[in-house]
């Protein structure tokens, strides 16, 4: 078992996952009524030493829909007949979850609207107003 590499940075040690096996559905001949191949990968952010508190914060918050009631988020795979394909492919979308939940937000920077589109937004605007002119009926008092 092998810890988990979120980026160059940030690693999830081994100790803080845990793995469960258990029959998958779909193809796998006859061994799919025999042998384990659905890996559920369980990672306790809260007890993660590599992340800090910030980090783990967005983690929560970002990931809230798929972490249980005890805080730990599951992950499971059965995209493969085997085993241990299923294990590195829910250690990879571990990794790929984690490392985007605790990117932090890219700040917005304030443009300034670009002077052509004032123009077309304003010349848009009396198009519109001028085709409702020409459909109101003409006024005949003021001859």
């Amino acid at each position: 078992m092998a810890a988990v590499h979120i980026d160059g940075k940030r690693v999830i040690p081994e100790n803080c996952l845990r793995f469960q096996t258990s029959r998958s559905s779909g193809p796998g001949g006859q061994n799919v009524n025999k042998l384990n191949t659905r890996v559920t990968v369980i990672f306790d952010p809260a007890s993660c030493p590599t992340l800090t508190g910030v980090q783990k914060q967005r983690l929560f918050k970002k990931l809230a829909s798929r972490i249980d009631k005890d805080g730990c988020l599951r992950i499971s795979s059965q995209r493969y007949r085997r085993q241990h394909a299923n294990r590195q492919d829910a250690l990879d979308r571990l990794a790929a979850l984690v490392a985007d939940a605790v990117k932090p937000p890219v700040k917005r920077r304030r443009t300034a609207v670009p002077n052509s589109a004032i123009r077309k937004r304003l010349e848009q605007k009396k198009r519109r107003s001028q085709a409702k002119r020409l459909r109101s009926k003409p006024d005949i008092d003021k001859e």
